[in-house]
């Protein structure tokens, strides 16, 4: 590591505020407590394998759960998702992993490739099929948030 000038960006309330520091942050006497709190970890290790990997109706293994946003882990496999589901206390956002899967909903039909997010609102039906482009193991990171959201990228 060098000692040469960096510069860091703060958030603060979405603005950034820009600091040149001397030394780069990860310059300073170590973790003492709570190091644990950076956390790695594969979630394509076996040990991390949700119910709902063989059985169409089985859950997805909850990875973090905080007040307003759940993060789950959901693998399946062999059979398609055989009832619709309606999340009224949150919206769900998919993200695909591996794999691909359709996602049926009462707003239209979309396939999930790996590299894609799918916003699904509160309160609306939705359930996942295997798709031509399926793989032995499909792959979903999904994340239920309960505060409102607003979508804020640019189309590009």
């Amino acid at each position: 590591m060098s000692n040469t000038p960096t510069r860091e960006l703060v958030t603060i309330d979405g603005v950034n505020v820009v600091l040149q520091r001397d030394q780069s942050p990860m310059i300073n006497g170590g973790v003492l407590e709570m190091a644990e709190a950076l956390r790695l970890f594969n979630i394509f290790d076996p040990k991390f394998q949700p119910s709902n990997l063989n059985l169409a109706d089985g859950k997805p293994l909850r990875l973090y759960d905080g007040k307003t946003v759940k993060v789950d882990l959901s693998k399946r496999s062999k059979e398609d998702m055989g009832f619709w589901h309606r999340n009224i206390d949150a919206h769900e956002i998919i993200f695909c992993v591996k794999g691909a899967l359709d996602w049926e909903t009462e707003m239209g039909e979309r396939t999930v490739r790996p590299g894609d997010m799918l916003f699904i609102p509160r309160g609306i039906a939705h359930r996942s099929k295997l798709s031509a482009e399926s793989a032995d193991e499909n792959v979903l990171l999904e994340l239920k948030i309960s505060e409102p959201v607003t979508y804020v990228a640019e189309n590009k």
